[in-house]
């Protein structure tokens, strides 16, 4: 069980060799989830990363204080990690916006954030009449309310006027 205030960061994939390493799949782009010293936990315990090395960009080699050969390691295989969050000013969250109301830069409603799609160019919120906004235009999140600033026209794409 993942104790409450607790975010969701990657899972435990596959053994890596014989001396206790395992792979971490990072569900994040917060590479410091997996540095020396990081405590995750694993929806049973705490653990603690001892080293790490990057095999691609969310994928990482990783060897965890007491896991010192390939049976401990295959059996915390397929375990979700989690970490307290990241105390970040200028970071957009998304258990922080979700459920935030969205106001455009003239104030008026345009909904409520319902989800946060994950984009290549970048997260939207999506709105729970459907319309997808892109953070890039978040001007500010304050007390619940998500500040937008958009391009004239955006809107209206989802029937919105």
């Amino acid at each position: 069980m993942t104790p409450p205030q607790l975010l969701q960061v990657g899972r435990l994939g596959r053994a890596h060799g014989v001396r206790g390493d395992i792979v971490v799949i990072l569900d994040t782009d917060r590479e410091e989830r997996v540095a020396s010293g990081s405590r995750l936990h694993d929806g049973h315990d705490w653990i603690e990363i001892e080293r790490s090395r990057p095999l691609s960009a969310q994928r990482w080699v990783v060897h965890l204080v007491g896991v010192d050969d390939r049976t401990a390691a295959e059996r915390l295989s397929g375990r979700t990690l989690s970490a307290e969050p990241i105390d970040d000013a200028d970071a957009l969250w998304v258990h922080d916006l979700v459920g935030c109301e969205v106001r455009d830069a003239d104030g008026l409603l345009r909904g409520r954030c319902v989800s946060v799609l994950a984009n290549p160019a970048s997260d939207l919120l999506e709105l729970d009449q459907g319309a997808l906004v892109p953070t890039t235009f978040v001007v500010d999140v304050v007390d619940g309310v998500i500040t937008v600033d958009v391009p004239d026209g955006l809107f209206e794409l989802f029937g919105e006027g």
